[in-house]
């Protein structure tokens, strides 16, 4: 059984992509302001997670062009929506086993990135994972309503069944 923390974000990811069925390639490359495409977060968080779970725990980067198409900080860009969920598909499932190692202890230990402790624990940042996506959804959900999309996902769906609260063993 994985970490509660770790059902969480799964669960989280479940909503993600519930969040954005159905959205075309066109839709997904969409900007309405300041705001991201939809394309562009897909691949914002599969960068996310592929830095966290694969570079820095595992020292893998299945995907470094993520590095410069849609990591913090890049200029804007409109990735194409199916070559964005393939990327985030595999990187999700290349961090799950990882995932699955996830102890208390593991979770209060800092990742090490050149040779030096980053002033994060694993645990904040699989906390801090959790939570970007919810930010994300918002703002996809934002972009649906502009482009005219009705009868949205409500949130938080089946959190009760698929992921209700489990103490830490």
């Amino acid at each position: 059984m994985p970490h509660p923390l770790v059902a969480q974000l799964r669960f989280t990811r479940s909503e993600f992509v519930r969040a954005l069925r159905d959205v075309t390639d066109e839709e997904a490359l969409r900007h309405f302001g300041p705001m991201n495409s939809i394309s562009w977060i897909i691949g914002h968080l599969a960068w996310q997670e592929q830095r966290y779970w694969l570079t820095r725990a595992q020292g893998q980067t299945p995907f470094p062009e993520l590095n410069t198409l849609t990591a913090n900080g890049a200029p804007a860009s409109t990735p194409p929506l199916d070559d964005m969920w393939r990327i985030w598909r595999a990187v999700t499932e290349a961090s799950d086993a990882y995932l699955d190692t996830l102890t208390t202890e593991l979770l209060l230990t800092t990742p090490v990135v050149d040779g030096r402790a980053i002033p994060f624990t694993y645990g904040s940042l699989l906390l801090r994972t959790t939570y970007h996506y919810w930010y994300h959804m918002g703002e996809s959900q934002a972009i649906r309503q502009l482009l005219g999309h009705t009868n949205l996902p409500e949130f938080v769906g089946d959190i009760d069944g698929q992921a209700p609260y489990v103490p830490e063993s």
